[in-house]
């Protein structure tokens, strides 16, 4: 039953006419896995990329406010998740249309996560987090935050760069990726690349992959161009296909020439058991880089932060065995909610009986709710949450319509 329990609409957020942001926060949901949680801080981004049609799909910048993403940080920890990752067009640019930054988030953040769990944060552009570089390093470091930051470069030459509007220059991205080595020791940087975009000259491409060459990025997310109907870029001269098609190739093989991970042998480090390999025959980690290490898939091991020896060492990972007198870290509050369960309905709603409805899982820019008939008429109608008094009118005025309509056709026919 329903009784007693609020339904909403979902429409755009609004203040005085100014959006302010995706879908609420606090609304329920389903998690993919029950042990991971992850949060939009933001919606819509300040650039105006040539070749991209986010900005025109979602908009200008809308950061959610610091209270609600922390209020949905605690939540998720009290249902016990024990890894949260903030995702966003540009996490760099979070709070500037609100009055705020991404570091002092963050540091707030920080403070609501446990020990056993991580933060893992989401992709920055270059321009927005210069300014913020000394406290990103510091934030970085600490214990209960991945050292890991996903920074698009996309091409290495200037040229290319003032074509696409990035608004920063490869000197910019080198000056963010030089400091944060430096003061981060260990840190994962990964980036994308795009091969082939219209007006790109071979001495272009030369500079894109001396950059991949120089740092040997562990996670590097390599596109060839395609032109988006209705971008800039589009409209702009092409690189012949079999052009775009070879330099993808060639930037390929260098990523592959070289193994990151080869020197790790032999260490003993501290994972964070989330997830099941893609094979069935692994759990999936990670190091406090964010580094994939799969470890023997024995169940007491799943949502505990761990130590293992590394023994074997691949192209995209790490292979360890559990050290047996190591302390065994439960980020966990509570017990995981179960596969499919939801999230956001208090502990009474929870287990009240579900007898012919059924639970719709969504996306996290929708609601998910139980979608009986009766239900589902309650959301298409609005006026219904009235009393049943008033459906009763309507509906009798609507017989009273078609009563008259009918006599008038009666009469009509005479």
């Amino acid at each position: 039953s329903f009784e007693g329990h609020s339904v909403r609409l979902l429409g755009q957020k609004k203040d005085n006419g100014k959006r302010l942001g995706g879908a609420r926060l606090d609304l329920p949901k389903i998690r993919k896995n029950p042990l991971i949680e992850i949060i939009s801080i933001n919606t819509g981004c300040l650039n105006a990329c040539t070749y991209c049609k986010t900005k025109h799909a979602r908009g200008d910048l809308a950061s959610y406010p610091v209270e609600e993403l922390v209020d949905r940080v605690k939540q998720s920890f009290q249902e016990g998740v024990c890894e949260i990752w903030l995702t966003s067009e540009d996490t760099g640019a979070y709070g500037r249309d609100i009055g705020t930054d991404l570091p002092t988030l963050l540091w707030k953040l920080v403070d609501a996560i446990p020990e056993g769990a991580m933060l893992r944060l989401g992709m920055t552009n270059p321009p927005y987090i210069l300014e913020h570089l000394e406290e990103m390093a510091k934030i970085l470091n600490h214990p209960r935050v991945y050292a890991f930051l996903h920074i698009p470069v996309q091409s290495a030459s200037d040229s290319v760069l003032m074509d696409m509007k990035r608004e920063y220059c490869v000197a910019d991205f080198k000056q963010v990726v030089d400091f944060l080595k430096e003061k981060v020791p260990g840190i994962t940087i990964a980036t994308d690349i795009i091969c082939g975009f219209p007006g790109e000259t071979d001495e272009d491409f030369q500079e894109t992959m001396k950059l991949v060459e120089q740092y040997r990025f562990p996670s590097l997310f390599i596109n060839q161009f395609y032109p988006r109907p209705g971008t800039p870029a589009a409209k702009m001269h092409q690189v012949p296909a079999a052009v775009k098609k070879q330099r993808t190739k060639d930037l390929s093989q260098l990523f592959h020439s070289y193994n990151p991970y080869d020197h790790k042998v032999g260490e003993k480090q501290r994972v964070l058991v989330t997830e099941e390999s893609f094979d069935s025959n692994y759990y999936v980690a990670h190091n406090p880089f964010y580094e994939q290490v799969l470890v023997p898939k024995d169940p007491l091991l799943m949502g505990k932060m761990i130590e293992v020896n590394i023994y074997e060492a691949g192209k995209h990972f790490m292979k360890g065995q559990p050290v047996s007198d190591a302390r065994v870290y439960t980020a966990s509050i509570t017990r995981p909610l179960g596969k499919g369960e939801v999230s956001g309905l208090t502990e009474e709603f929870r287990h009240q009986p579900q007898n012919g409805t059924n639970w719709k899982a969504c996306s996290s820019a929708e609601i998910a709710v139980k979608t009986p008939f009766s239900l589902w008429m309650a959301l298409q109608l609005p006026w219904q949450q009235g009393s049943g008094l008033k459906i009763l009118s309507v509906s009798l005025a609507l017989l009273a319509v078609l009563v008259m309509f009918y006599c008038g056709g009666f009469k009509a026919g005479l």
